[in-house]
């Protein structure tokens, strides 16, 4: 997609949003000049879902934007992560959140996380399943180098658009709960729901946080993609 037409879309995007509801752009598998049309376009939040790839980027784009990572973090990649991200959106276990506090403490960083939740309970999904979301939010609470943030959702692979919106009510459940516990140094402030085809139903639910690719950029080129793994 050319890039005028990706801060073009960017664009229009901003403006229907409501008050309050911040845009991160999902770059996946983008090159960095589409990076860079969509921040010439008003985005400053981008979402990453591989390290090695976010080294790239950034590399390119450096920090005119804030990083998240929107993907599923592997033990072995957290020391990297916590060099490049300023936030670590899919946190979705105790054994990950230890070593995110670990590296942390290595270089005096605290780390804002959300905590990833399967809230459509898929077998395909990363993120932990509800009934485990308090327990890990007791856990993380105790830890001085990190700083829980909120909730982030992926809802159910569906064509329907709607089949999202109870994984999206569940989800603010979680957090409206875990605000009632008034947990030392946790600040439910973001809820991190919706994307390309599902985003209006997330806003409807309390998102503050969306999370968009393809609305941006287009379809990937899939033969692009693959050619460039090789």
């Amino acid at each position: 997609m050319p890039d005028n037409i990706i801060g073009q879309n960017v664009a229009r995007i901003l403006g229907e949003l409501p008050p309050g509801v911040e845009l991160l752009a999902a770059v996946k598998h983008r090159r960095p000049d589409e990076i860079a049309a969509a921040i010439a376009g008003g985005v400053v939040i981008i979402g990453e879902n591989y390290v090695q790839e976010t080294e790239q980027a950034y590399r390119a784009i450096g920090k005119r934007v804030q990083w998240h990572f929107i993907g599923h973090l592997q033990r072995n990649k957290v020391k990297k992560a916590v060099r490049l991200f300023d936030m670590i959106e899919t946190l979705d276990s105790l054994e990950i959140a230890l070593e995110i506090d670990k590296r942390c403490a290595e270089t005096g960083k605290i780390m804002p996380v959300l905590i990833e939740i399967n809230s459509a309970r898929e077998k395909s999904k990363s993120g932990i399943l509800p009934d485990g979301a308090i327990p890990l939010a007791r856990e993380v609470s105790a830890m001085p180098n990190i700083r829980l943030l909120g909730l982030m959702t992926m809802g159910p692979l569906s064509a329907n658009p709607e089949d999202s919106r109870p994984a999206f009510i569940k989800t603010r459940e979680i957090k409206e709960k875990i605000e009632r516990l008034a947990l030392p140094g946790v600040e439910m402030r973001y809820l991190s729901m919706g994307m390309s085809a599902t985003y209006r139903i997330a806003i409807e639910e309390g998102a503050n946080i969306i999370r968009l690719g393809t609305v941006i950029f287009g379809a990937r080129n899939l033969k692009k993609v693959q050619e460039g793994s090789n």
